[in-house]
């Protein structure tokens, strides 16, 4: 903070407001102390006005960082709002100033709030012929022109008011103010019913097909005042026929000693604090331009208060109305000069300036000016963020100084400023011009006239310089990047260690890697580099503009998925029977899904091992039931359906007969299995697929993306059915028995209704199809009915006998005592069938399947691969931990200690009477009968390797 602030006194002084200043008063507080501030300030407007120069610190360096710019450029005044709920990392050129705002300045990073945000936030779609970015006069101007030709319009602009540039000028549109015709023009528009003006709304990035994020701030500038019901920020995904883009340009600064203080700042930044906010940014000016936009900006600042000490000017010949007409008010101007450097301590109390070292020859002396603040333009820069994004090349404008659009692909058009046009005139005509084409290119008519209002006539421009640093035998504080401290040495640095792509320099010195992302320093950086390098900066070109274009919070971008609704709870339609019969739920995927039922007794009831060693006896001696609606199903249905699964599955799907059924496994590119399930054929041309609960989606999700980029010919279609069937499995010696009593008209013989096969049946009297498909080696049916009567059928199963429900774990005890794999705990994305013991599930006739080549590497046929194999601990009941390791030594040696391999599932079985484990073990099945050891805490278990499959390996229960 400055002594002048502090020698403000009180709260309410605002010792740098301009006179005739309106506005509600409104209470605010910074880095502990208490300030006021005026309704429509933003917190950097209102500390200038309270005479706050050091806002933040640079996240390397420490330096002390005042307000550079206005809007979203901001590189130096990082905030944190700590009330009335903390957020980091924002721009005080940003903030809204509200009643009770209390915020702190930042080094360059922020803290994360402690606590719950309260707020909510949302998103919508919406579709548009005409999306307009930007409201400033080129932007209105195409907006009106589309809309007053009945086309659906959406006009987006980062800025609580619209005008653009014309909020911080003086200039006049038919004889009246800009501002108050871009206000007039933004509300004609919002009243027509195609129309939608989006104010505080930044788009972010500009996708493929016009596809455009943006995010609109829709309380944030109320503070506590904000509806609890309307959301704080929006998340808007438009998809537009045609993108005007009107996005204007950032001023950009000169590298130069000491050009990051406190009180340097962007000449147009300081004009608009003058006009708009009707604050003076400082007492005493120098002014150093490269081009006549600061001259106007100095008039601005002298008209207002401010004392313009002098220009100077790095050119010999600059504008010669605007020098006239600052002769006219007594200001000095400089041709032929730089400064050379701002100094003070902690903030600019004088200004260095010297001819140009070509023109020290004309006598010419330097000078230091005491002065308060120091007005840069370095020249202009289009904004073309977007247009990049979406695929648009840029040429370099010579006479500009700035890479402005070219060609682009997509339904876009620049208009502008942003396409490089300068006056304010010709912006408006450009931006009606753009207007009409985007209206052809959406195959709508354009009005026979467009009429804009008549702009001022502007002085003749003199042609602008471009100048990136002033050269000095030290360059520690000329400063390109100012958010991430980066001076013109780090460049000089990057280039003498033979970088010469800006991409690379970049990334070397970090220059435009910050929240501003390169807005005032990605082209200056471009500038030093060819300098150094002795090219021209056409030949280097840009970096690359990626999304988002300003910062966006988390919040936004979760929207409604958070707390509960970040992971959505899923239930099946039987869960209220599971929860009042005491089960307890293990989270699958999304899905609650019932884990084991305790019985409770007398005493306290059973515990987990006793409830699972239960239900695995019913299963294999009785007869007992699951809830396994959470199964993944997808319909798959079309002519070419089974030309996808023969793709998709290791095995041959379109041989299977309809009535059947088959099991498969699904690789990825690498041979590595990716998920495995059933494959029902109901008809000729469709099929149920199966999957396991929690790959469910991304099963879909692979399914849709080798349809829609590898083989769009394909006629198919997929759709998940998971939620609309309910499954019951009815597994057990006298499962047969319980299904004929609920269906008596079904033949359940084993002949009548072999192995993987399907019936449609009257289960319970409900419609159902019944397979024969086991998870537990025993013999087995699922019954899938309609979810609206899952319920209805499980109580109908329940009544039937003494039928015992089991829950997830004890289906993982069943599959693993018959060496079946879960894919995600027995695989971990480097298991290939055939490490799962599982070669003859890989088709030998199919000419290709996806994986089917990588089958062919050398790696996937070592013989030290891991393998599935069964582990039998020498002590019957010790159960080894999941993840645990595996070693061929009694006792451990000197770390690093190799492993060969680790333990997948550990489990308790009722029908082996002992506990035994899966593991995956180099060369194991090379080592059945072999004593490995597993570490276990101080203790290395003894174990015997055996197969996979310890129950039933003759599957002789399996038909009852």
């Amino acid at each position: 903070m400055s002594e002048r602030s502090e020698r403000t006194g009180g709260a309410a002084v605002q010792p740098y407001r301009r006179e005739g200043a309106t506005g509600k008063t409104l209470r605010f507080r910074f880095d502990g102390r208490e300030y006021a501030g005026l309704e429509g300030d933003t917190l950097a407007s209102a500390l200038l006005a309270n005479g706050v120069r050091a806002v933040a610190s640079s996240i390397k360096l420490g330096r002390p960082r005042g307000v550079y710019a206005a809007g979203s450029e901001e590189p130096n005044a990082l905030v944190q709002i700590e009330e009335p709920f903390p957020e980091p990392m924002l721009t005080a050129t940003t903030v809204e100033l509200y009643d009770g705002l209390v915020a702190t300045g930042l080094p360059g990073q922020g803290r994360l709030a402690d606590r719950p945000d309260p707020a909510r936030y949302d998103a919508v779609h919406a579709h548009c012929d005409v999306l307009v970015v930007g409201a400033g006069p080129a932007g209105i101007a195409a907006a009106g022109v589309a809309a007053r030709a009945g086309a659906r319009v959406i006009l987006a602009d980062e800025r609580p008011e619209p005008g653009g540039s014309l909020l911080g000028t003086a200039e006049t549109l038919d004889g009246a103010p800009g501002c108050e015709w871009a206000a007039g023009e933004a509300a004609a528009l919002a009243a027509l019913p195609e129309v939608r003006v989006l104010r505080r709304t930044t788009v972010l990035g500009h996708y493929d097909d016009n596809y455009v994020i943006a995010v609109e701030r829709r309380t944030n500038h109320l503070g506590a005042q904000a509806p609890a019901d309307v959301a704080r920020e929006r998340v808007w995904r438009i998809r537009a026929r045609r993108v005007v883009l009107a996005t204007g340009g950032h001023e950009r600064f000169v590298a130069f000693a000491g050009n990051d203080l406190p009180g340097v700042m962007l000449a147009g930044a300081a004009r608009t604090y003058a006009n708009h906010y009707r604050v003076l940014p400082g007492s005493r000016a120098v002014v150093f331009t490269t081009n006549d936009s600061a001259y106007a900006a100095a008039l601005d600042l002298a008209r207002a208060g401010v004392e313009i000490a002098a220009i100077a000017d790095v050119r010999h010949a600059p504008g010669e109305t605007w020098a006239a007409r600052c002769a006219e008010r007594g200001i000095e101007v400089l041709t032929g000069h730089v400064v050379t450097a701002a100094k003070g301590e902690g903030e600019v109390s004088s200004v260095e300036v010297a001819p140009r070292p070509e023109a020290q020859g004309s006598g010419g002396q330097a000078r230091e000016i005491p002065a308060d603040l120091l007005l840069v333009s370095g020249g202009w820069t289009p904004v073309v963020h977007l247009f990049s994004q979406a695929g648009g090349t840029l040429r370099y404008d010579e006479e500009l100084g700035a890479f402005t659009p070219g060609e682009t692909r997509q339904a876009v058009e620049a208009a502008g400023f942003a396409r490089g046009v300068r006056t304010l005139r010709e912006c408006l005509e450009d931006g009606a011009e753009a207007g009409r084409r985007a209206l052809a290119g959406a195959g709508l008519t354009a009005p026979p006239e467009i009429d804009v209002p008549a702009a001022e006539e502007e002085p003749a421009a003199a042609p602008a310089e471009h100048v990136w640093l002033v050269e000095s035998g030290d360059y520690g504080t000329h400063f390109v990047d100012l958010q991430r401290d980066v001076t013109v040495a780090e460049v000089l640095r990057a280039t003498g260690a033979g970088l010469s792509s800006v991409e690379h320099v970049k990334r070397y010195t970090t220059a435009g890697t910050a929240h501003d992302q390169g807005k005032t320093s990605g082209l200056l950086t471009g500038g030093v580099v060819a300098h150094a390098l002795g090219v021209d900066v056409a030949e280097l070109g840009t970096t690359t503009f990626r999304a988002p274009y300003t910062p966006v919070s988390f919040a936004a971008l979760a929207g409604r998925d958070r707390g509960p609704l970040h992971d959505p709870v899923r239930v099946t339609a039987l869960h209220e029977w599971h929860v009042a019969r005491g089960a307890l739920f293990e989270n699958v995927g999304q899905w609650k899904r019932p884990w084991y039922y305790p019985q409770q007794g007398e005493g306290p009831g059973e515990d987990m091992e006793a409830a699972v060693l239960r239900e695995c006896r019913a299963a294999r001696e009785d007869v007992a039931a699951m809830d396994a609606s959470t199964l993944g199903k997808i319909d798959v249905v079309g002519p070419d359906a089974a030309v996808l699964l023969d793709r998709l599955y290791t095995n041959m799907m379109s041989t299977l007969k309809v009535g059947s059924i088959r099991y498969g496994v699904m690789c990825r590119p690498d041979g590595m299995v990716f998920d495995d399930g059933t494959v029902i054929r109901l008809a000729d041309d469709r099929f149920l697929v199966t999957t396991t609960t929690g790959n469910a989606a991304a099963v879909l999700d692979w399914m849709e993306e080798w349809l829609q980029t590898e083989w769009p010919d394909l006629r198919v279609h997929c759709t998940s059915v998971t939620e609309q069937w309910a499954t019951v499995a009815l597994v057990g010696p006298r499962s047969r028995e319980v299904l004929a009593r609920l269906a008596p008209g079904l033949a359940v013989d084993n002949d009548s209704f072999p192995f993987m096969t399907w019936r449609d049946a009257e289960v319970a009297g409900i419609e159902a199809r019944v397979c024969r498909i086991s998870f537990s080696g025993e013999l087995a049916y699922e019954i899938n009915v309609s979810s609206w009567y899952g319920l209805a059928l499980w109580e109908a199963v329940m009544a039937s006998g003494e039928v015992t429900p089991y829950g997830t774990e004890t289906m993982h005890v069943l599959r693993a005592e018959k060496g079946f794999p879960i894919v995600g705990q027995d695989t971990d994305g480097t298991v290939t069938p055939q490490d799962l013991g599982m070669e003859w599930i890989v088709s030998k006739k199919k000419a290709d399947f996806v994986g089917k080549r990588s089958f062919a590497r050398a790696d996937t046929s070592r013989p030290d691969r891991k393998h599935l194999v069964g582990l039998l601990p020498e002590d019957p009941g010790v159960l080894l931990p999941e993840g645990a390791h595996l070693v061929d030594t009694s006792a451990l040696p000197e770390p690093p200690v190799p492993t060969l391999g680790f333990v997948t599932s550990s489990y308790r079985s009722a029908a082996l009477g002992r506990t035994f484990a899966l593991a995956l073990v180099s060369g194991g099945r090379e080592r059945i009968g072999e004593r490995l050891y597993a570490p276990v805490g101080a203790d290395l278990v003894p174990v015997t390797v055996t197969s996979h499959v310890l129950y039933d390996p003759e599957g002789a229960r399996r038909d009852g």
